[in-house]
Parts: C-alpha cells; sequence; structure tokens
C-alpha cells in the first residue's frame, strides 16, 4: 500500500473548519471518559480483557520515554507495545492497583487531526495509598474517526514539589533528583 501525499493534503483543503473548543472536548471524552476507564479496569482486574486491548488507543509506532524505569524507545510493533503495557500492569497489580485519581489535566488541540494530552497520575491501591505517581504528555493523532495516543512522555513527580499540578510537576524534579 502506498501513501500518497500530495492527494492527502488536497483532499485536507476541504475538511471542516478547525473547532478548537470542539476538539479539545472531543480529546477530553476519548481519553478520560473512554480510554483511561478501560485502561483502569483492565489494570485492576475488573475487566478480562487481556493487554491486547491497548491497541484500540496507543497507536504503531509509537514513541515513548521515561526516567523511572529508564526509556527512550521506538515501540514498532504491536507485540512491543502490548509488552510495555504489560509490564506497567503488573507493577501496579503487584502494589494492589485499583483506581488512578488525577490532581491536574491539560487539553491542546492543535488541529481537528491532532492534540496534547498532560496529566498527572495518582495510581493508587483501595485505601488511597498512592503506588505510582507520574506526569505525562500524550501526543494524540486522530486516524478517520478514532483517536490514539502516537507518542509519550512521563516522569515521576512529587505532590510537595508540583502542588499537584501540571506546570509544577514538569518544573520539579521529585526529591533527590536534578
Amino acid at each position: 500500500m502506498s501513501f500518497d501525499l500530495a492527494s492527502a493534503m488536497a483532499s485536507s483543503e476541504a475538511a471542516a473548519p478547525f473547532d478548537q473548543e470542539a476538539v479539545c472536548a472531543e480529546l477530553d471524552h476519548w481519553f478520560f471518559e473512554v480510554y483511561i476507564n478501560h485502561w483502569v479496569d483492565v489494570g485492576a482486574g475488573r475487566r478480562d480483557d487481556g493487554p491486547e486491548f491497548i491497541l484500540d488507543y496507543w497507536g504503531t509506532p509509537m514513541f515513548a520515554t521515561n526516567d523511572k524505569p529508564s526509556l527512550a524507545a521506538w515501540l514498532l510493533t504491536g507485540e512491543e507495545i502490548i509488552q510495555f503495557l504489560a509490564i506497567q500492569h503488573q507493577v501496579l497489580q503487584d502494589g494492589g492497583y485499583t483506581h488512578t485519581h488525577v490532581p491536574d489535566k491539560k487539553i491542546r488541540a492543535y488541529n481537528n487531526s491532532g492534540g496534547a494530552i498532560e496529566v498527572i497520575w495518582s495510581r493508587r491501591a483501595a485505601d488511597e495509598t498512592e503506588i505510582q505517581r507520574f506526569v505525562v504528555h500524550f501526543e494524540c493523532a486522530k486516524f478517520g474517526d478514532t483517536w490514539k495516543v502516537v507518542g509519550l512522555h512521563s516522569r515521576a513527580t512529587n505532590p510537595a514539589l508540583d502542588g499537584d499540578t501540571i506546570d509544577g510537576a514538569w518544573a520539579h524534579a521529585p526529591q533527590g533528583e536534578a
């Protein structure tokens, strides 16, 4: 299958005008009401879907970076993306994960087919013990009628330093780090 960039660009000229508010609302709904609920239910063991469900939400390839554990890699295949998710879910399940609290989030629409979501994930056990805390930047792209994450950048964060805000989380490294 070949891709004709000139044809794709010509057909995009007839696309609907950009409505930033509508695209942000669409991203918010897809990410926080559809995707994250599915992710949490699988991670907490309330839903029997295997980790391959993630391919409905994450694109291939996808670039991912993280500080703990250290990672900067292209996940080039569905199998690599499934493995990446399975590792995350196993760590959380070992800690008694039940839910994710979202202290802060930001959504930005670039155009009708692209946007970004930044969020603080506070992943917790039933007694509200925090198992993990990350600030994450998700790059999202719309393929037809479907949004997918095509890149993510994350690092551990600390509420004493970040004040439960996205801006604070990116501005301050967790304690003991430069």
